[in-house]
């Protein structure tokens, strides 16, 4: 028997602190096996991220690629339920937040 770890889902984001215009849909598939996360995503500068990581309790940390500021970036994502919260920067030296719900499909 073949064991998937695949789920699949669907956040909304809202960028609040940032200057630009960010997509705030990003289709998502996420492997989970024990507290390693592992995925690819619609990210909010209209590219495909991948990242790898670890979960702990409610936090999420790891590397994902992806965004126009650097090959590879820091991960940082508090997720409580189907919220989460994530810090957000610009090239242009704003910071900000990134938050939203994420529905996920069974």
């Amino acid at each position: 028997m073949i064991n998937t770890c695949i789920a699949l889902s669907m956040a909304i984001s809202m960028h609040l602190g940032l200057e630009n215009n960010y997509n705030n849909i990003h289709p998502h598939a996420r492997c989970s096996i024990e507290d390693t996360i592992m995925g690819v995503y619609y990210n909010s500068e209209d590219n495909i991220s991948t990242y790898i990581g670890k979960k702990y309790h409610n936090i999420e940390l790891g590397i994902v690629t992806g965004y126009s500021s650097n090959e590879i970036v820091p991960m940082i994502r508090y997720v409580k339920d189907n919220f989460f919260i994530s810090p957000a920067y610009e090239t242009s030296g704003n910071y900000g937040i990134t938050i939203g719900i994420e529905l996920k499909f069974k």
